[in-house]
């Protein structure tokens, strides 16, 4: 999608410069460091690429983008810390880079240069940026703290999943949609038809993230396939099988799922084939297919020119084309 590439280059240049400060280096350099790892800036670039939509110049964006950047790359750092993750992006975790306690106090201290970024704008847009991340920040911990918690719980409902991964992935999706338009000073029906957008693109895409997980082809997927299954994770091709499968398949499923073979290449396909046969496979597309479906639908009462809604779907569908 070549109209991204001006938004990224343009965070970019502001990236380099957004933590000015040297001093003391233990608590700056990591977060110097997890901002140059890359990655594909997704959320920042939409919040840009929204204010630029509705007709608004997006440099005006450009400080929501990069509070929106930081914060989730704040979230990473934490992540990675209570994952025990070695590598990011390819990379050391700041945590094994430097230490526990450095990777928690500097990932404190990139929340605050995340919230000081809102100090930018007028009074008024201050605090609806504000109140708006506030709200997607606190979604985003008690989305964690639920995909914490199902690891040992037995009684996961479909609908308790599917807020888990909203409040994860999906709200900040949303948030940084969200504050492209309130920096536009858009009708406050667009500012939440946008969210809304973003939001179901991102429940469908983190479904997608689980489907390939299982399904993918490990040459273009670019994680390891069955890696969900290996680390006996329930997502919701498993919560679907439990429900929709034989009284035999799901105690099967359970029995897997309570184990750690040192070769997981039998485990992988035994749950493979029982995800297909007992349809849950098949519902997860169709899942998939329905979120993806609702924010397409609300692309077409938005006020923007038909290029723009074009645009925007083209977006949307690369982030779903995913190959399988």
């Amino acid at each position: 999608m070549d109209f991204l590439k001006k938004y990224n280059q343009v965070l970019q240049e502001y990236l380099d410069s957004a933590v000015a400060q040297k001093e003391p280096r233990q608590l700056y350099d990591p977060i110097k460091y997890i901002l140059s790892l890359g990655g594909k800036r997704l959320r920042p670039v939409l919040t840009l690429m929204v204010c630029d939509f509705f007709g608004t110049d997006f440099k005006k964006a450009i400080h929501a983008a990069l509070a929106v950047e930081l914060f989730h790359n704040f979230s990473l750092i934490h992540d990675d810390i209570m994952d025990n993750a070695p590598l990011r992006r390819g990379q050391k975790t700041v945590h094994e880079k430097w230490d526990v306690n450095t990777a928690i106090l500097s990932g404190d201290a990139m929340l605050i240069l995340a919230y000081r970024f809102f100090e930018n704008y007028e009074p008024q847009m201050f605090q609806e940026l504000a109140r708006l991340f506030s709200e997607t920040a606190l979604q985003v911990c008690e989305g964690q703290q639920h995909d914490m918690d199902f690891e040992t719980r037995d009684d996961v409902t479909l609908v308790e999943y599917i807020k888990m991964i909203d409040h994860k992935t999906a709200v900040l999706l949303g948030a940084a949609m969200k504050m492209g338009a309130i920096v536009a000073e858009v009708s406050e029906s667009d500012k939440d038809k946008i969210y809304q957008f973003g939001r179901n693109l991102g429940i469908a895409f983190q479904l997608q993230d689980d489907y390939l997980d299982v399904f993918g082809n490990p040459e273009t997927f670019g994680k390891q396939v069955g890696g969900d299954i290996i680390a006996n994770k329930k997502t919701f091709l498993y919560l679907m099988a439990i429900g929709q499968g034989s009284s035999q398949q799901s105690e099967e499923l359970e029995h897997l799922f309570s184990i750690n073979p040192k070769d997981p290449t039998d485990k992988i396909s035994t749950v493979k084939e029982i995800f297909l046969t007992s349809g849950a496979a098949e519902a997860t597309r169709d899942e998939i297919e329905k979120y993806s479906m609702n924010a397409f639908s609300l692309l077409e009462i938005i006020n923007i020119s038909e290029e723009k809604r074009e645009m925007l779907r083209e977006f949307g569908n690369s982030l779903m084309q995913r190959n399988v």
